[in-house]
């Protein structure tokens, strides 16, 4: 199958082709029933296409698998060049599979150009697709930079009243960041000869050099996850956005910053993060601690996410950087695999468990037009199908043993302590506070007595609604109580990138 269809140009390029032809569609006078179809059978398509590519992957591998390779601008070397491996091929399927779910969240939430919402999902869908499998710097570049545009318009024109103030946050933060990126990038292009990212892995620079690459991509990757100091513009985006947009940066958008970590970073500066790892072990742990007593204290169920999600993302930065101290104190390649991997689940589950947290936001929002929690209160009265949904995806964001959410933090905690013991304990703190936001949301917006009579009115869930969450709490206790298939894909690739960073200068 790999050699017969070119799977990953179809995966790219079929939402961004629907997309348009949602807009052409979207053109007519009544056209909303239409467009709607059109975009989710998009969607569709390109979540089974992923799924084959799930399946037709070869796990025994490290190598680049699916690849293709074409001349773009030969002048300069540049190459439309596609390939997946264990680390990429799973955040591309959580990406489509995401995508079906923001399409039938706005079933009948948008009512306002409905085209240009879909068309702006779809379009953004295959940008953040080729994010996750260009191999050509170039092209990877064109990529990040492309999918701020569709995500500015959604925020800025479908958000809430500061969605102006949000949207150009959002868009300088991210832009302005991703400078350095491209001058880190044009400087190993002089290196290498090539803009082949594998070619970069395979540099021989020297530390000083390196130091400077490596602060260049942290610039650009940290303010993307977004790590602790550079994280002010994500509560203002996910409070102003619409539910859609909210999913897709929770889930999706927050990761890349994280896979530019281990696919630019780690491989391309190994010594320069040797040297640097307690840099970043510091602001992963500021993100996982401070972060989440700063979720204890919001009163907007979206900030409260918003910033748990930060605190979720310092796991994974934690995790990648606690090889070289696992390496340094002990040479236990097992402990880095388990901090590494554990990094990877973390960024899977966060997008099932923090997607669905934001569209249970979505779900009271479209009934009650607030997101304030004083606003709510005994929600399990009138809507139980719907609280015991909230009440799930809660627990799952709080590390419950069987969801998703406790098998990526234990891993990295488990990593944790073969590195450092404080680590380890001062990462399991999260484990407490994400309790302790998580439940202290929930006991005041689902339980007690009906607060007041809008609460009073609510209607439980439709089926559609019902479809939504009931899919994403499927895999999130599929990948709780068997993560195997996913830990299976990632093995081959976290074992040869380990290999590749113990020949730094440990």
């Amino acid at each position: 199958m790999s050699s017969e269809l070119p799977l990953l140009s179809l995966l790219i390029w079929v939402p961004i082709v629907g997309g348009l032809a949602v807009l052409a569609v979207g053109t007519g006078n009544n056209s909303a029933p239409a467009v709607r179809w059109l975009s989710l059978i998009v969607a569709l398509v390109t979540f089974v296409l992923s799924l084959v590519l799930f399946f037709d992957f070869d796990r025994s591998t490290y190598l680049m698998q699916f690849v293709e390779k074409a001349p773009w601008v030969p002048v300069f070397d540049i190459y439309y060049h596609l390939g997946v491996d264990g680390i990429s091929m799973p955040l591309a399927v959580l990406t489509t599979f995401t995508s079906v779910i923001v399409v039938l969240a706005a079933w009948e939430v948008i009512r306002v150009r409905v085209a240009q919402y879909m068309a702006a999902f779809l379009i953004m869908e295959g940008m953040m697709i080729g994010v996750f499998c260009a191999l050509d710097a170039v092209l990877f570049y064109v990529f990040w930079e492309a999918m701020l545009i569709p995500m500015f318009l959604v925020i800025g024109i479908w958000g809430g009243p500061r969605r102006i103030y949000a949207a150009l946050k959002f868009f300088l933060y991210t832009f302005l960041g991703s400078v350095l990126l491209l001058v880190a990038l044009i400087y190993l292009y002089f290196q290498a000869g090539s803009f082949e990212i594998l070619d970069f892995h395979a540099l021989k620079i020297g530390l000083e050099a390196q130091i400077l690459i490596f602060l260049a991509f942290l610039v650009a990757f940290a303010v993307k996850v977004p790590m602790w100091p550079v994280h002010t513009w994500l509560p203002d985006a996910h409070v102003e956005a619409p539910t859609g947009g909210s999913v897709v940066l929770a889930a999706i958008m927050l990761k890349m910053g994280t896979y530019g970590f281990i696919r630019f970073m780690l491989p391309i500066t190994p010594d320069a993060s040797a040297e640097l790892d307690g840099l970043i072990i510091t602001l992963s742990l500021i993100a996982v601690i401070y972060i989440a007593l700063v979720a204890l204290v919001q009163e907007d169920m979206k900030k409260l996410i918003a910033y748990s999600s930060i605190s979720h993302m310092g796991f994974v930065t934690l995790g990648f950087f606690l090889v070289f101290t696992i390496f340094r104190d002990s040479g236990s390649v097992q402990g880095a695999a388990l901090g590494v991997e554990g990094a990877l689940v973390q960024m899977v589950s966060h997008g099932f468990v923090s997607g669905a947290m934001f569209l249970c936001v979505g779900v009271l929002y479209d009934r009650m037009h607030s997101r304030l929690i004083g606003d709510y209160g005994g929600v399990i009265n009138t809507m139980p199908h719907f609280g015991a949904f909230m009440v799930f995806f809660a627990l799952a964001n709080a590390g419950l043993p069987g969801t998703s959410g406790f098998v990526g933090e234990f891993l990295v905690i488990m990593g944790a302590f073969k590195a450092n013991f404080w680590y380890a304990l001062l990462a399991a703190t999260s484990l407490i506070l994400g309790a302790a936001y998580s439940l202290w949301m929930v006991k005041r917006v689902v339980f007690g007595k009906v607060a007041n009579d809008n609460v009073a009115a609510l209607k439980d869930i439709n089926p559609r609604e019902m479809l939504v969450l009931g899919s994403v709490a499927f895999f999130v206790l599929l990948l709780g109580v068997w993560p195997d298939p996913l830990l299976e894909v990632m093995h081959s690739s976290v074992a040869h990138l380990l290999a590749h960073v113990t020949v730094s200068k440990l």
